[in-house]
């Protein structure tokens, strides 16, 4: 037997944390078929044997939903999905320190007919605030089971899972009352629903309800055209005797929950000053809060060069030892060469970038972890309103610097429809991790280590800032500005209309759980080795046989074979279009094959110029040394700083992701916006790496 559980609660109220407390690595993630919204499922057995299937539905703040993914959750939880059965209890995730606004989300829930029961979370919070919360009060005054939860120290889950594998009893009627002519409306609706729809009465008034609270009668094929009808007169009904039925329905449940709180939760008289109310007057300030967000940033973007260098070593060390074994066992032949040349060269050499990607992935996840991620969101919205962009933007496309998918996805969260699709459109310019080995490779090779900001001791140099730092910390830089830029064109264009106004609830400063961190950082580097191992691979074996046939004759060098090759022929087709910027036959084709993954560019860059290396030995070089060797038909360099700079700043710009625009198609159900997309980043990129060509030119590099 599969005891089906739903997880739910408010945002920022610490649902995710105790999902992952509770099911550790038991978990698979996806999405609801049709649509992006992410589906999350856990495993975990109970103390009786029974298996349970946890469901950690999208946060929301009460059952009236303003976004998809608030959608998804009120359609599971009333059973409406097809695809999902409904669950048989329901875990109300409850935050005690913002204890009246999460119950009545638990309020809701409650008028459901599920056995129900409330996992109260941030207690060592709320105490801070002076405030101390009576669980077994709260749980006398609710008429349902209410657990302490402290998920960082598992305190309080061995009860939990007690709990899920008792019968647990239906909550009981509720005690609050709307007012007389609303009641009525309400009733009589709920039978209709019920006469209609076969629904449960429970189900039906607690449905009745939440549509007559409705700012308007839905456009929906779900109910019948009776239904549709009869709610319509309600409204207008209502709204004649000077109702607002919303306000009645939010009055009723918190006239009832403050009659809960006043008795189980005890106020300090004067309430402490919290660690996050000193925190804010720095972080928030108006001066140093911005000072504070640009230099973690620019700590983090130098980390990467740093930090990540040792492990990035021994990646690279691992690859060329496993190149020789192959070389020393295998004969001559175009499979060792696959194995060596393609593969290795291709793949190998992506996934020697795995260590700085999952830094930035760190860095994002705690920040966001710790509650400072909201903090910057609010930093950035007054910018961010300024070129039609909702303060919620800030989130997806800061997400979008590990990858502009979960930050499309991200954007489910703006209720605005035009600030949704605005971010959607600039959310692709935000450098992704995918565009770092590009960035990593040409400033590794082109970019010296030249020390702008550091200090000595004794001896010893440190750098706290270097020339490549602040090379690749200008990378983001440009595709930030860009994307506000845009944002700021297709406001006053494309989607005009006033920004909407920005709600954003601050969550208090927590330390991180470093077992969950693990656990996510685990899933990123499992994902992209995943795709070295799928798309990066299939195309390695591709660009290989590219690169490598037709085959040449033994006395034909190398380098001539090479331009004969299909992919020569490639390059040279596509050639006289990115001339003007500076990029030769080779780069063209690297640029082409990054349409499937941006940073397909380093694996072609290493199958091709390993194709025409004539010492085994020269193999197991870097390919930033192999680039740094290049020369032009003339005898000129072919990599300079100059076409370094061009060729990252097209990578900037340029939209060279599939999967993107599929996610974008199915985000906006249009081919239109994505085409849309390719189209003005495309022409983007080649005209700004165009005016960097000519300064740089202009400038004598």
């Amino acid at each position: 037997m599969n005891k089906i559980v739903a997880l739910v609660g408010n945002p920022n109220s610490g649902k995710t944390t105790l999902f992952n407390a509770l099911t550790g690595l038991r978990q698979k993630v996806g999405n609801y078929p049709g649509i992006t919204v992410e589906r999350k499922e856990g495993f975990l057995t109970l103390p009786d044997g029974v298996t349970a299937t946890l469901i950690d539905l999208p946060g929301l703040y009460s059952l009236t939903p303003q976004s998809p993914d608030e959608q998804i959750t009120r359609d599971i939880l009333l059973g409406y999905r097809t695809d999902t059965a409904r669950p048989e209890v329901i875990i109300s995730v409850v935050d005690a320190s913002n204890l009246e606004r999460n119950l009545y989300l638990a309020s809701q829930l409650a008028d459901l007919g599920l056995p129900l029961v409330v996992a109260l979370t941030m207690g060592d919070t709320a105490a801070r605030r002076g405030v101390e919360v009576d669980a077994d009060a709260l749980s006398q005054e609710l008429g349902f089971p209410v657990v302490p939860i402290h998920a960082a120290s598992r305190a309080g889950l061995s009860e939990l899972r007690a709990m899920l594998a008792k019968p647990l009893p239906v909550p009981p009627v509720r005690r609050w009352l709307l007012p007389e002519s609303v009641e009525e409306e309400a009733k009589e609706l709920a039978e209709l629903l019920t006469t209609e729809h076969d629904l449960a009465p429970e189900t039906a008034f607690s449905e009745a309800v939440l549509l007559l609270g409705a700012p308007s009668t839905p456009k929906t094929t779900r109910w019948s055209p009776e239904i549709l009808s009869h709610l319509h007169g309600d409204h207008e009904r209502l709204t004649r005797e000077g109702h607002d039925t919303a306000t009645a329905v939010a009055e009723a449940r918190y006239g009832e929950i403050n009659r809960i709180v006043q008795r189980a939760v005890r106020r300090a008289e004067s309430p402490p000053t919290t660690i996050t109310e000193r925190l804010d007057r720095l972080f928030l300030h108006k001066f140093w809060g911005y000072a504070i967000f640009l230099g973690i940033l620019a700590v983090l973007f130098q980390a990467m060069f740093t930090w990540a260098e040792i492990p990035k070593g021994w990646l690279e060390s691992a690859i060329v030892a496993l190149s020789h074994g192959i070389q020393a066992v295998m004969p001559e032949g175009s499979l060792r060469d696959l194995l060596t040349e393609g593969i290795l060269s291709g793949v190998g050499t992506t996934i020697t970038f795995l260590p700085q990607i999952l830094l930035l992935f760190l860095f994002i996840m705690i920040l966001e972890d710790t509650g400072y991620l909201a903090r910057a969101a609010f930093l950035m919205d007054r910018l961010m309103s300024r070129v039609g962009l909702h303060g919620k933007s800030f989130i997806p496309l800061l997400s979008s610097y590990a990858c502009a998918i979960p930050g499309i996805l991200a954007t489910r969260t703006i209720e605005s429809h035009k600030a949704r699709l605005l971010t959607i459109l600039v959310a692709p310019l935000m450098s992704c991790s995918a565009r770092l080995p590009v960035y990593s490779l040409l400033i590794a090779a082109f970019i010296p280590k030249t020390t702008l900001i550091g200090f000595h001791i004794g001896t010893r140099s440190f750098a706290l800032l270097t020339l490549q730092g602040a090379t690749l910390f200008s990378m983001y830089a440009l595709g930030t500005l860009a994307t506000f830029l845009m944002a700021a064109l297709f406001h006053k264009t494309l989607l005009r209309g006033e920004a909407p106004a920005f709600l954003l609830e601050l969550p208090p400063y927590r330390k991180p759980i470093w077992r969950t961190l693990g656990f996510r950082l685990g899933e990123t580097a499992l994902q992209f080795v995943q795709r070295a191992g799928t798309v990066i691979l299939a195309l390695s074996t591709l660009l290989w046989f590219l690169a490598s046939y037709p085959k040449a004759a033994p006395e034909i060098p190398k380098s001539v074979a090479l331009e004969n090759s299909y992919a020569g022929k490639l390059g040279h087709v596509i050639e006289p279009l990115i001339a003007p910027l500076g990029f030769d036959w080779k780069m063209g084709v690297g640029v082409v094959a990054s349409f499937a993954a941006r940073e397909v560019f380093v694996s072609t860059m290493a199958i091709l110029y390993q194709a025409e290396s004539d010492d085994e030995e020269e193999q197991a070089k870097a390919l930033k040394d192999r680039l740094s060797e290049e020369k032009r038909p003339d005898g000129s360099p072919a990599y300079t700083p100059l076409v370094a700079i061009c060729l990252m700043v097209f990578y900037v710009l340029a939209m060279q992701c599939i999967s993107t625009l599929a996610v974008v198609k199915r985000e906006t159900n249009s081919w239109k916006w994505p085409l849309f997309q390719l189209a003005y980043m495309t022409f983007l990129a080649w005209f700004i790496t165009f005016i960097v060509q000519l300064i740089g030119k202009a400038l004598g590099y």
